[in-house]
């Protein structure tokens, strides 16, 4: 098993349907879909409850979104954790503020990265939000469910990656 996890890179089909078992085993253990944004949410609940006490509760979207730290919320840093874990076993592992693909692009002022990289953060989050949910929620959980609005968002976070990519980084020849 060690040879497998030390590998740079791993087989999409099998993290696939590893995640579609995870995913399934989320529905049956806890009748909730994997997602990340809801931590972002709880978050800033617990970050707003500091502040403001026991009062965070009565605002409507924290009655949906209860301010809390749970399994979702462990999604965030176990990702971190898990990828940190996974390039230090096949020696992968490095350090960059600036990627040679983003240099060769746009140069290498580490301040332009570090605020298109804060942007961006910043107008996912909107955006995970506004669609009621991110990338994870509805392209993986959403799916599974064969909910129609999370098949057309998935379409959409595809489109929208590949136009960026094309826009940021030139046309293929």
């Amino acid at each position: 098993m060690n040879g497998f996890l030390s590998l740079p890179t791993w087989s999409p089909y099998l993290v696939g349907v590893s995640i579609g078992l995870l995913s399934c085993l989320a529905f049956v253990l806890s009748d909730k879909p994997i997602g990340c944004s809801t931590a972002f949410v709880k978050t800033r609940g617990l970050i707003e409850k500091i502040f403001r006490g026991e009062s965070v509760h009565e605002k409507e979207y924290y009655k949906k979104f209860t301010p809390g730290i749970d399994w979702q919320f462990m999604i965030v840093p176990g990702i971190a954790i898990g990828a940190f874990i996974s390039s230090s076993l096949s020696g992968t592992f490095g350090f960059s503020v600036i990627p040679p693909l983003w240099a060769e692009q746009f140069g290498d002022s580490a301040a332009l990265r570090i605020l298109v990289a804060l942007a961006g953060g910043i107008l996912l989050g909107i955006g995970s939000r506004w669609a009621g949910g991110c990338t994870s929620g509805h392209g993986i959980s959403g799916t599974l469910q064969l909910s129609v609005g999370s098949i057309l968002s998935a379409a959409c976070f595809f489109i929208g990656g590949i136009a960026m990519a094309m826009i940021l980084f030139g046309f293929p020849l």
